[in-house]
């Protein structure tokens, strides 16, 4: 992981919960955990980490994900076995 994705990842983390995550950068992130993304249909990606399953729906028309975003996509990475103790 690099610099920016452990920014990213500690973002994720903060409390309270930010609104201000780019989409691009929590990809950029999912990636070099090692996760498989895939398109679903419309703005929906398919995401697999560790074996664990889930559907995320890219923010549109804006870039930035909001807060009920970023705490499904922290629950995610914690059922994944990701930690914020990992930065």
């Amino acid at each position: 992981m690099n610099k920016k994705n452990k920014t990213t990842l500690a973002a994720i983390f903060e409390n309270p919960v930010k609104s201000d995550i780019l989409w691009k950068d929590i990809e950029s992130l999912l990636y070099a955990l090692g996760a498989e993304i895939s398109e679903g249909r419309g703005s929906r990606v398919r995401i697999v980490l560790q074996s664990v399953r889930a559907v995320f729906h890219r923010p549109h028309p804006r870039k930035e994900t909001d807060k009920g975003s970023v705490r499904s996509m922290r629950r995610f990475l914690i059922s994944a076995g990701v930690k914020n103790a990992e930065i």
